[in-house]
């Protein structure tokens, strides 16, 4: 069984690969950081309930765009399964057989996004990653990563309005019935929500305008499934493509 760890600015995904596909996942929320012991703790409590044996785990790997919890996380999973995971990190991605722009300042996510789409889909293609950020990664098969456009991610731009502005709530997301608002949260929800839409069309359709060639469009991240809307402007979601990065990656780096 291999474990993988992704470490991102709202939540930390622990997840299981049992060989064939991915059978466990727990999500943290990232805000609050904790002492080692605590992560070490909840890692242990998860895989007792999931049945899953710490000596059964015969690989691990972190990717982190969060330095402040990244050495916790990893101290964590040592003790839980007793060897050191793999970290991914500029070193490593500068070892890679693609193109990797700025190795010290790229997110290690975008790196296994891109890496995950080189070998499953072997062509093209255009990563729309709804985390934190939005990020769209653009990937040229054969060469790499040719570049990566970023904006603020719904949650945060919820997040963002609602701490800014003391009498707006925060709100659920869930698509209004109609642009024009009727109350605070549907009228938030009417300019977020359309806007978010808006937006990511109108990145999408610029990008596209700039390439040449066809590039296959792939959503991923917790909140790729959930605007409706947005379906018909992607050619997959796959909402563990950066998992299947972390993977890839660390097989590699072991054969």
């Amino acid at each position: 069984m291999f474990l993988a760890a992704d470490i991102g600015n709202s939540n930390i995904v622990i997840a299981i690969h049992n060989g064939h596909e991915w059978t466990h996942k727990y999500r943290y929320e990232t805000k609050d950081y904790q002492p080692a012991l605590f992560y070490e703790t909840g890692i242990r409590d998860i895989l007792l309930e999931w049945g899953v044996a710490p000596a059964d785990i015969k690989g691990a790997a972190v990717s982190s765009v969060v330095p402040e919890v990244t050495e916790r996380i990893m101290q964590a999973l040592t003790n839980s399964v007793r060897f050191v995971p793999l970290l991914l990190n500029p070193e490593l991605f500068i070892k890679l057989d693609m193109r990797i722009p700025k190795v010290y300042e790229i997110g290690s996510d975008l790196v296994a996004n891109a890496v995950a789409v080189s070998n499953i889909y072997r062509q093209n293609c255009i990563v729309v990653d709804f985390g934190t950020a939005l990020t769209f990664t653009v990937y040229e098969h054969n060469i790499g990563i040719t570049g990566v456009t970023i904006a603020p991610g719904l949650k945060t731009i919820i997040s963002t309005l609602s701490d800014s502005t003391s009498l707006l709530p925060e709100i659920d997301i869930d698509m209004p019935e109609s642009a024009i608002g009727t109350s605070t949260s549907t009228a938030i929800k009417a300019g977020v929500l359309f806007g978010f839409i808006g937006m990511v069309k109108e990145i999408l359709s610029r990008i596209k305008l700039e390439l040449d060639d066809s590039y296959k469009i792939v959503a991923t991240g917790g909140l790729s499934s959930i605007i409706k809307e947005l379906n018909t402007e992607y050619d997959e979601i796959n909402k563990n493509l950066t998992l299947e990065g972390i993977r890839i990656l660390a097989q590699n780096e072991t054969k």
